[in-house]
């Protein structure tokens, strides 16, 4: 069964009309009442009959993006495992949150409210952490058999 256009030769050439005299999508849509201002857009759309994008004034433009040679390219990560850090290293913070570097441990030790919290401060190896905390913080996944035969997967 075939559906029935509600866009006749007549409501067709007044859909043009009222485009041409600048009109929105929106005046048009009620002023032809039972179509939606998407329908009014897709039909000029077909008809060839859409408008360009206005210029940008100069006021809204966005900052350029930054030359290539600025992009520092991301690094594949690295397929090797940490290491432990001898535990004769002491877990104490070397830093506060405003000393701390960004490549350095970010592991937090202690109560945020207290006046001894601090950061790990260890040179990071593993994203934002040092080995240790790397180990602690990432756990693998496991492996896809095992997580079909427990069904989720």
């Amino acid at each position: 069964m075939a559906a029935i256009s509600s866009w006749t030769d007549d409501r067709t050439q007044t859909l043009i009309d009222l485009w041409r005299v600048g009109r929105s999508a929106a005046e048009i849509a009620r002023a032809l009442t039972g179509v939606s201002r998407n329908a009014v857009l897709g039909k000029l759309y077909r008809l060839g009959l859409s408008r360009p994008r206005p210029a940008a004034r100069p006021g809204d433009r966005r900052p350029a993006p930054a030359p290539p040679s600025a992009v520092r390219p991301r690094r594949p990560p690295s397929r090797t495992t940490p290491q432990p850090v001898p535990s004769g290293e002491p877990e104490i913070g070397f830093t506060d949150i405003r000393g701390v570097g960004r490549h350095a441990c970010r592991w937090p030790i202690g109560e945020p409210a207290s006046a001894r919290f601090a950061l790990c401060g260890r040179p990071a190896v593993r994203g934002a952490y040092c080995a240790t905390h790397g180990a602690r913080a990432y756990r693998p996944t496991a492996p896809d058999h095992l997580l079909k035969l427990a069904g989720l997967a």
